[in-house]
This record gives structure tokens, C-alpha cells and sequence, in this order.
């Protein structure tokens, strides 16, 4: 065992410059196909632990396995042929994305310039692709920390450093021939790229091609004035054209192998983190972003020489992007490879070809000669569902006509040529060979052979001969393969099967990896690198690589009798825990790259006045990050069981609180993550969705599973409980969506708020709360929407307001003393409602322009305060395809976390405030962004008829009849917005009215202590856009509603006519059986149009005739809706049994 030397690489000393704000057009976002990349630049490598475990090589001696019995399974091969005939291609795209330059390919059809210039709100199903076509760049330089070992952290204990998380002994420098320029494989394509221009240069940023929503150039913005920004002591500099731009991603997919991209001249890994692909330099700690996947990333691939990576998702809007790794942009797009995307990719040797497999139950494999033609692939073959997903590719590296792919069950060989793809499916079961197979994992052909070997989950490995011998008549290869014998390799279950130079190389479930020759006669192994399960192997790529050991080198003796030195290449090694480190060869040093959480993460806390942000998982892993040195500064492994929820810090930075899933609370310290408490605070059974400390530090708060609130008290005086218990309340009968302090009015006192999925706002009351929890006011603030959060509204008012979202993409402002709702505004539809808001934080909260951040299901995004329903002035990118579960705002406002639950990555995004106000610039003033939002715009029908509607009820106002001189007036009585709100196809509820009226009655009411009684036209078209529905009427909702109150018909749901008037008079908003009848028979076209609304005569003794002659006994949604609303939205049948 080589002892391990710790040298630190030189430190280099950087200033960090301020922001500079730029004054620059808000686009729309990219093309579909538009893909970036990003340099990510620090001097401090953030990894998890600089530990260097040094790997133990155990000689065992020659180590010859037996050969098994030959024996001969029953059952033929299955064999496809597929011509060119037959061969399904995806969907033509007219973009030719062959461009010889590194400029990424583009789509004409842009899917997502509704996204970023925030037009009127519509289904965003189309709109994922461009959302994420962002391009940030971002180079962030600091000075390295003090070279104080790291501990690594033990179950139950913290582990705090500043090292430098990669600082570890000095790699041997491995020297090649230096390439003066490169080309692109294959014909048809040719790329030449400089030494130089093999790095990005620094402080160049990368500037994403823009196009603004409509036809023509964009339009530049009027100058903008410089917004208020917080001073910060040292910033990066980080131009910018839009509003949000990720500039570091921390954690990683491990459900996606880790690629070395490792050369004689650099070091580098390629990991993904959702929808983003990282090239990482663990030297240097730099991070190149690969942006421009819409669907979280499945699979990549890269070539021999590492220069060719191809990364690819599955879901709508699918694609296939190859990127120059030196260049670190995109130089081919393949769009939509497969109807719903492609689960396992690779790549020749030479990096000419793709093979790519599609998802779902109906697989196919297709190659494709990327480098000419991205439209088609050359051949394909259709699989059958029996074969099971198919997740595995391997190319024949000394014949790439021959492919193998495995899926659990079904190893399948294939030979191609353009235009043709035969396959064979041999048969194996655990009755051919007497003994069990296991689960296939990988697949590769042997060296010089017409063999090929697959590893199975029990440590076998079966191997494959073809099915005709070769002799010297017949000495062609053949796909057409038949399984010769099962060789029991080793007891652990064997993940991954692949080589390097004449080596087989094997890891386990164990951790270990072992090297075997072409014999499958064991070379030599590694067993203590202690990093988990292993996924994944990459070698470096040394150009003409020697297995011949230099005199003096350190490397390893095989197991072999000789004992001779095992010379191999780098690796990285990841694994299921999500670790991975890079292992040098000579001297088998192991250095910790990453170490990241392993399971879903939903916890999130930034510090109030620190750098740091906290983050933690269900894998019971907390970890703290300094995101400005992109350095751990502390962790820490709970006991198994505790799986993390929900964290914060303190205001005064002191402690950070984290909840558990298990219902557990525990106070720690913000630094040393030590307990400050002797026991667990334990007086929940549920998760701890919530948790939340008061402005001055007094009280804790939290939210659980059981609908629960539990409070507890700081006690200064008592160092082995600090916060001690108050007590619970379950004021809700739902799930609690929000918790939050705030401060009372007339004094400093803290004021604790809960928000239910029951659409109850509760306060409780903290001063009497002596002997338990108590309930201060208790309010129903919602009718049919479901609040989703809510925050303080900042002080931009005289009036205080609390802000809440809800699921049907609305803001509504709420007085934050009598809870009256004062205002509803439309908020942003982008296909899911915001489930979490912030105000980002500024230096001047009174004086400055304030912003909001939020999230929804996959997205984050800003929006411009005063809150007024524009929707130019807020904005969306897709964060984490695969839902994102939390945000937090750095406290100096400069940055934005996302984490992504499932995906178990921690994005960092850079607030540009001046992109996004040249964006709302952009949208226009006044009324201009609102016009926009009716159909038909300021020259349509609508507005045309509005205006009409808006005359007509000044002459109802002063009485259709009377003779005396009519007064035309530019405002309407605010009796009459009802009628024209449901002239226009809006008809709210009489709370709806009532809110809708109470905001024009109060709006000026702080001001100028008097009430507005009357409406002009265009404050009229603001409250209309804000309070009709996001999305228009819906049949879903009607239909959903029958469906819960009706039975089964031979016309679909139907509820009895008895029971449907019953409902209506009983359920919901009241109306009486007089009401009920005059408006069904006027619906009915019984009575006068307009009915007594309309100061027509209603006789109510003949309704109840009229009703039980016309109504029928069953109805059904569609009758229902056509027959008696009148509304032709309803496509079912709408007849009905009378």
C-alpha cells in the first residue's frame, strides 16, 4: 500500500468584480433546438471529502476459472430482418442541424417564445423546449481556503472542513501527442479547433441565440434606468440576457453513468443533473453546462477520444445532442430520435455512428450517421414488447456492423448495413444449464473473437458463441448467436461489464473492481475503495497508452505469480450511492470527487447573512454548501430512518432547524451541525412539511402531515432545552400548504399564519398562548380555487396585504388585519400552478424595486411587484423536468436555489433584474399588455362589443325607458359590472362579485379615506382579465361534477331532476325556489331574454308546470350544459331519458 501525500495545487488569487447591469432586449428564449453550453469557473474544487482511500490489490495468484460443460440450450433463436423499406423513421424536422461550425443547430418552429415573453396565458404543453433554451455564463473566481483536513462525516456525527475537497497527492503526469487541430468524424462535416480554442477563454460569455415572439428582428427595449441592487464585498461577474440563468449545479443523477472525459492535457468528468449536462473539471473546480434538453437526461455516450459526447432524454420534445467536449457546444441535433424519447445510447470508436433505443413498450433501435444526417437514421429495427426494455447498447469495436443490447431478460445481437438491420433474440432460461442466469446488467464482444460476454446479476457471466462455426469456408462473423456456457464469475451481482485495452473489466454491488484478460483468467482487483455499489467505469483516453511501467513508478503488482506491475489506465469509479471518485493508477490513490445525496431532496434553508446554503434529503444527508467558494463547510449522516423534509435557519444564523419525516424536530447548530437540544423534539407522528422561525428568533413553528401546527418558545435561560414546547392545534381538516410569521402592526410581536388545502387561513394566537395553542381568527378565503402559498406582500403599499397563489393561476392580495380580500390578479400560467413564492430580498426594503420568485411543478421563475395581472412582467424557465420540490433566495438577493426532489440536484440560478424589466419594457405600457389578452386584441369583436356593453348600461343605469336627456359618460356604476361581466362571457359567482366589487369600492380608500362607486373602461378591462378564469370554461369541471353527484347511465353520469334542484338550492351559494324557477324557465327561453334583470315580469305560479313538462327526470353534463346553459361545449350525447 502507497502511503498518500497531500500536496495543495497553487493558489491563485483572484478579485471578484460587481454584477455589471445590463441594459440589454429580453428575448424570448431560443429556438427548440437551440442548445448552450456555460463555463462555470472557480479555483476551489467542490467535492465531497478529500479522504484518499488507498485501494488494496490482493494477489491470490493465477487465478484460472474452470470452463464449463458445453452444453446446448433448447429453443432456437429468434431472427428479424428489417430492410429500408420498413424502417420507421421519427417525424421530419426542416432543420438541417449539420452545420460545420459549433453553432448549435435551430427549429423553425420556436416551441417556447410564449414562455419567456410572458404572452397571454395559455396551455404550455408545446412549451418546454425553449424554456430551457437559456444560455447562462457565469465565471465565478475565488481564493482557495486554508488546507485543513476534512473529516469525513460518521452515522450520527458532523463533519465540518474548508479544504479543499480535492486537495490530495499530485497525479502522474501522463504525456501524449499534442493535437494541433481536430475533425469531425466521418464525412460531410469538418471541424477544425485550435489548442487555444480547445477552453473557453475567460470572462467570454457565451451568448445564446435570441428571436423575439412574432416575425421580424427583436425589438430593442427603451433605456432603462439602473435597478437597486444589494452591494455585496465581492461578486462575480456574470453578464447576462436574461432574467435567470443557472451558473452551478450541485449533486447529480446517479441513475446516469459518470463519463471520464480525462486526457493527457485535462481532467474531467461528465455527469447530469436533470435536464443539464456537466462537464467538470475536478482540478480546477470549473463546471461547464450543457443546456438545452427540455426532459430531464437519460443517457449520453462519448467517444474513444473523448472529444464526441451525445447526451439524449425521454418525453415530449425529445432530442439527441452531440457536443465537441473541447468547445463545450453543440455541433448536431437530432429532433424527436423517438416518439417518446430514448432511454440508452452509443457511439462507435470513431465516433461516426449513434445507436440509439426508444422508449416505451414498443422499442426500436436505430442508427444513425449523425455526422452527415440528422433528419433519419440509415436503419432500424422494431423489438417486441416479450423482449422486455431493452437498456443496454454495445457496439463491436472491431466490427460496428455488430451490435449487442440487453434487457433484463433478453440479450439481442443485431448486424447492420444502411438501409438493412437483421437481429436474433437466443433463448436462455435456468433449465438449460441446470443452474440460475439472474438478471442480464451488460453486454460486450470479446477481443478478437467471435465471442460476446453478459454479466448477470448473481455474478455469472454467459457467454456467447455463434450459432455457425467459423471455419475456413465460413469465417465470416454472424449476429446470430447461441449461448455456450454460464461461467460463475463471483458471488456479488455484477452492475458493470466493460474494457480497457486487453482488460475485461467487472464492478459489483460490492464496490469492487476486478480485471480479467481475454481468458477470463483474474489480473488484479481493488476492493477498499468504499465507495458503494458500483454503476459505472470510465478510463481515460491516453493516446498510444504503454502497459509497460516506467522505471521507478508506483504501480500496483498484478495477482499473478510474476507479480508483475499492473499498469492501467485512470478511471472514475460511480456508484448507486451517488459517489463517485477518480482513482489513479500509479500509487492506487482514490480521490472523492462527489459525494451527494442518494435520494429525493425537498429540504432547503439559505443563511440569513452568510454565503451558505443548506440542503438535505431523504437519505437522511445534510449537507451545507458555501455557493460562492462552491466548497462543503459541513455535513452530516443521520441515523437510518430519519429522512429529511424540511430546514431553516434562524435570523440571527445560530441554529438551523431541520424536520424529519418521521415527525421528529431537531435544532442544530448552523456551524458545527451538532445537537442543541439533549433529546429529539417529538410531538408529531407525520412528516414535518413546514418549518419556520420567528423574525426575532422566539418562536419556532411547524407544519406536519397531520394537519397540525406545534409551536415552540425560545428559553434563554435554559441551555439543554432552548425552545421549549407550547403546543399543537389542528385547525385544518386538510393538507397544511403554508406556514409563515410575521410582525402585529402596532408592536413587534411575532403573528403565526397556517394555509390549508381547505382554503382556511388561521391565525393563532401567540400572546395568549400560555397554557397551549390557541386560534385567533380562523377564515375561509377561497370558494372553489385551492391556495397552493402564500407571503407577505412587500411594503410597497400603505396597506398591508397578504399575498397568496392558487390552482387556478391567480394572486390574491388579502388585508392583512380583516383578511378581506382586496385584490385578484392574474398570476403565471405556464401548465401548472406556483407552489411556492419569495420575495427576493433587497438592501432598501421601503425605497427599492422589489421582485418575487417562484416555483410551480417543473419551473422557476420572477415576476415584477406591484402585483397588476401583466403578464410581460414575470417570467418562467423549466428548472427540474421532473418537479421541482423547493426554493430559497440567497440574502443578498443575488441568487436563486431550486431543488428538484426526485432528480436530487440543488440548481443555483443568477438574478439579472435588468432582463427582466427590459422584458416587461418590451410588452408595453398601460393598457397595451392587456389589450393583447382579449380575443381579437384592441381591434377585435370583443372589444368592439365591450365597448357597446359599456353604453348600454349607462342607459339601464338611468332607466331604459325614461324620456329624459341621456348622459353619456366615460364610467359605469359599479351595480353594472356584473351584467357586462357576464355579457362578456365571464359569469362569476356572488362571492366573485362581491370581491370583484369590494376591489374597485376600496382601491383608493387608504389614500384618500372615500369609496370609488364607478369604473372606466379600461380599469374594467384589468379586472375582467385578472378575474376571469386563466383557461376560459372548462367540461372537465362540469363533467367531474356529475360524475361525483350522478349514477351510471346508458347517457353517461345522470342526476335525478329532484335531486339536481335540490342541490342547487341547497349546495353552494344560496338561491331560493322562486330564484331557481325564474332562472330555469328564462334559461329555457320561457320568459322574456334578460328576465326580471332586465325589469321584465316574472310569474312564478306557472314555473313549477313549465319545469315538470320540459325538465327532464334524468340529465345528464351534456344536456345540462347544451339544452339548458346553452353552451355547444359538450361532445357526449345529450339526449335523456324523460
Amino acid at each position: 500500500m502507497a502511503d498518500a501525500e497531500e500536496t495543495n495545487p497553487p493558489a491563485e488569487n483572484t478579485m471578484e468584480n460587481e454584477p455589471q447591469q445590463q441594459n440589454e432586449t429580453s428575448t424570448n428564449g431560443a429556438d427548440a433546438g437551440t442548445n448552450l453550453a456555460t463555463e462555470n469557473t472557480d479555483t476551489l474544487v467542490a467535492s465531497e471529502s478529500a479522504e484518499q482511500i488507498e485501494g488494496n490489490t490482493s494477489s491470490a495468484g493465477e487465478n484460472n476459472l474452470p470452463a464449463e460443460d458445453v452444453t446446448q440450450p433448447t429453443g432456437e433463436a429468434e431472427q428479424v430482418t428489417h430492410s429500408a423499406d420498413d424502417t420507421q423513421t421519427p417525424p421530419e424536422d426542416d432543420t438541417n442541424a449539420t452545420s460545420a461550425e459549433t453553432t448549435p443547430p435551430k427549429d423553425d418552429t420556436n416551441a417556447a417564445s410564449a414562455e419567456n415573453t410572458q404572452a397571454p396565458p395559455k396551455d404550455d404543453t408545446n412549451a418546454a423546449s425553449a424554456e430551457n433554451a437559456q444560455a447562462p455564463s457565469a465565471q465565478d473566481t475565488q481564493e482557495r481556503p486554508s488546507d485543513e483536513a476534512q473529516a469525513q462525516p460518521t452515522e450520527g456525527q458532523a463533519a465540518v472542513s474548508d479544504q479543499h475537497p480535492c486537495e490530495t497527492e499530485e497525479l502522474g503526469e501522463i504525456v501524449g501527442p499534442e493535437p494541433s487541430s481536430t475533425s469531425m468524424p466521418g464525412k460531410g462535416m469538418s471541424l477544425s479547433t485550435s489548442k487555444q480554442d480547445s477552453v473557453a477563454p475567460p470572462n467570454t460569455e457565451a451568448e445564446p441565440q435570441t428571436e423575439q415572439s412574432g416575425s421580424g428582428a427583436p425589438t430593442p427595449p427603451p433605456a432603462l434606468t439602473k435597478t437597486s441592487r444589494p452591494s455585496t464585498a465581492a461578486s462575480e461577474v456574470v453578464l447576462t440576457n436574461t432574467a435567470l440563468n443557472m451558473v452551478w449545479s450541485f449533486g447529480h443523477n446517479r441513475n446516469v453513468p459518470v463519463l471520464n472525459l480525462s486526457d493527457s492535457e485535462r481532467k474531467l468528468i461528465m455527469y447530469t443533473c436533470a435536464h443539464t449536462g456537466i462537464i467538470y473539471d475536478f482540478i480546477s473546480n470549473k463546471q461547464y453546462l450543457l443546456q438545452g434538453h427540455a426532459n430531464a437526461i437519460t443517457c449520453t455516450c462519448v467517444s474513444e477520444d473523448k472529444k464526441w459526447l451525445a447526451t439524449s432524454d425521454k418525453g415530449e420534445g425529445s432530442m439527441v445532442i452531440v457536443w465537441d467536449t473541447h468547445t463545450n457546444t453543440p455541433v448536431q441535433t437530432l429532433f424527436e430520435p423517438a416518439v417518446s424519447g430514448v432511454v440508452c445510447i452509443s457511439m462507435t470508436r470513431d465516433a461516426r455512428y449513434l445507436a440509439t433505443l426508444s422508449a416505451g413498450p414498443k422499442q426500436m433501435l436505430c442508427v444513425w450517421d449523425w455526422t452527415v444526417d440528422g433528419d433519419a437514421p440509415i436503419c432500424s429495427a422494431e423489438l417486441k414488447s416479450s423482449y422486455g426494455l431493452q437498456n443496454y447498447i454495445h457496439f463491436n469495436p472491431e466490427d460496428i456492423h455488430f451490435i449487442v443490447t440487453n434487457s433484463e431478460s433478453q440479450v439481442i445481437f443485431y448486424n447492420w448495413e444502411p438501409g438493412r438491420m437483421e437481429y436474433y433474440a437466443p433463448p436462455l432460461t435456468d433449465q438449460d444449464f441446470n443452474k440460475p442466469v439472474g438478471r442480464y446488467s451488460q453486454s460486450i464482444f470479446q477481443s478478437n473473437s467471435s465471442r460476446a460476454l453478459t454479466a448477470t446479476s448473481i455474478g455469472n457471466l454467459v457467454v456467447w458463441e455463434s450459432n455457425k462455426p467459423i471455419t475456413k469456408a465460413h469465417n465470416l462473423p454472424s449476429a446470430d448467436k447461441k449461448p455456450l456456457k454460464i461461467i460463475r464469475l463471483q458471488e456479488k451481482g455484477i452492475n458493470v461489464l466493460t474494457v480497457t485495452d486487453q482488460f475485461i473489466v467487472v464492478g459489483d454491488t460490492a464496490g469492487h473492481v476486478k480485471f480479467f484478460d481475454q481468458s477470463l483468467k483474474l489480473v488484479n482487483w481493488y476492493q477498499s475503495f468504499n465507495l458503494g455499489s458500483v454503476n459505472s467505469l470510465s478510463f481515460e483516453y491516453v493516446d498510444n497508452f504503454s502497459q509497460v511501467a516506467p522505471e521507478s513508478s508506483k504501480y500496483p503488482p498484478d495477482a499473478t505469480i510474476l507479480a508483475s506491475q499492473f499498469v492501467i489506465r485512470d478511471f472514475i469509479v460511480g456508484t448507486h450511492s451517488a459517489m463517485f471518485g477518480h482513482v489513479t493508477a500509479e500509487g492506487t490513490k482514490v480521490k472523492v470527487i462527489h459525494k451527494e445525496h442518494d435520494a429525493a431532496t425537498h429540504a432547503l434553508a439559505s443563511h440569513p447573512f452568510q454565503c451558505w446554503m443548506a440542503v438535505g434529503g431523504f437519505s437522511g444527508f445534510l449537507k451545507v454548501w458555501d455557493y460562492r467558494k462552491k466548497i462543503v463547510i459541513g455535513s452530516r449522516q443521520f441515523e437510518k430512518g430519519n429522512h429529511i423534509y424540511s430546514c431553516t435557519y434562524d435570523p440571527k444564523g445560530a441554529f438551523l432547524a431541520v424536520g424529519f419525516a418521521n415527525g421528529s424536530v431537531r435544532i442544530l447548530d448552523a456551524i458545527s451541525l451538532d445537537e442543541e437540544t439533549e433529546e429529539v423534539l417529538r410531538y408529531s407522528r407525520d412528516t414535518v412539511t413546514h418549518i419556520v422561525f420567528s423574525h426575532d428568533s422566539q418562536y419556532l413553528a411547524t407544519a406536519d402531515a397531520e394537519y397540525t401546527v406545534t409551536v415552540f418558545k425560545r428559553d434563554l435561560y435554559n441551555e439543554t432545552f432552548p425552545y421549549q414546547y407550547v403546543g399543537r392545534y389542528r385547525a385544518h381538516y386538510k393538507l397544511i400548504k403554508d406556514i409563515m410569521f410575521g410582525i402585529q402592526l402596532d408592536s413587534n410581536f411575532p403573528r403565526l399564519l397556517s394555509l390549508g388545502e381547505d382554503r382556511v387561513l388561521v391565525e393563532y394566537d401567540l400572546e395568549n398562548s400560555t397554557d397551549g395553542l390557541k386560534i385567533l381568527s380562523s377564515d375561509r378565503i377561497e370558494q372553489s380555487a385551492i391556495p397552493t402559498c402564500m407571503e407577505w406582500y412587500p411594503p410597497i403599499t400603505k396597506e398591508n396585504f397578504i399575498l397568496t397563489a392558487n390552482d387556478q393561476f391567480k394572486y390574491k392580495l388579502y388585508n392583512a388585519t380583516t383578511k378581506m380580500c382586496r385584490k385578484t390578479l392574474l398570476g403565471p400560467a405556464y401548465g401548472s400552478p406556483i407552489k411556492k413564492l419569495c420575495v427576493i430580498p433587497t438592501a432598501d426594503e421601503i425605497n427599492d424595486k422589489r421582485y418575487l420568485a417562484y416555483i410551480t411543478k417543473d419551473k422557476v421563475g420572477l415576476q415584477i411587484f406591484p402585483l397588476d395581472g401583466n403578464p410581460h412582467n414575470s417570467m418562467a424557465l423549466i428548472a427540474h423536468p421532473g418537479g421541482a420540490s423547493n426554493m430559497a433566495v440567497s440574502h443578498d438577493g443575488k441568487y436563486l436555489f431550486t431543488v428538484g426532489g426526485a432528480d436530487a440536484t440543488l440548481h443555483m440560478w443568477y438574478i439579472n433584474i435588468n432582463a427582466l424589466e427590459a422584458q416587461a419594457s418590451v410588452g408595453g405600457k398601460d393598457l397595451i399588455p392587456f389589450y393583447g389578452l382579449l380575443d381579437g386584441g384592441r381591434d377585435g369583436e370583443l372589444f368592439a362589443e365591450l365597448e357597446d356593453y359599456f353604453y348600454y348600461a349607462q342607459i339601464r343605469n338611468q332607466g331604459v325607458n325614461t324620456m329624459d336627456t341621456r348622459m353619456v359618460d366615460i364610467k359605469i356604476p359599479l351595480s353594472e359590472v356584473p351584467f357586462v361581466m357576464r355579457a362578456m362571457g365571464f359569469y362569476p359567482s356572488e362571492q366573485e362579485i362581491e370581491d370583484m366589487l369590494n376591489e374597485v369600492k376600496f382601491s383608493q380608500y387608504v389614500e384618500t379615506g372615500e369609496f370609488v362607486d364607478d369604473i372606466d373602461l379600461g380599469d374594467f378591462i384589468k379586472l375582467y382579465i385578472n378575474h376571469r378564469p386563466a383557461f376560459g370554461l372548462s367540461t372537465n369541471k362540469l363533467a367531474w361534477a356529475f360524475e361525483k353527484l350522478g349514477l351510471p347511465s346508458e347517457y353517461g353520469y345522470s342526476v335525478d331532476r329532484g335531486d339536481l334542484l335540490d342541490i342547487l338550492q341547497t349546495k353552494g351559494e344560496h338561491m331560493t325556489e322562486i330564484e331557481l324557477a325564474e332562472y330555469l324557465t328564462t334559461l329555457m327561453g320561457f320568459n322574456e331574454e334578460g328576465g326580471s334583470s332586465e325589469l321584465h315580469e316574472f310569474d312564478p305560479t306557472t314555473a313549477g308546470d313549465l319545469l315538470d313538462a320540459n325538465l327532464p327526470v334524468q340529465i345528464n353534463a351534456g344536456l345540462f350544459a347544451q339544452e339548458i346553459l346553452g353552451f355547444s361545449m359538450m361532445g357526449e350525447d345529450a339526449t335523456s331519458a324523460s
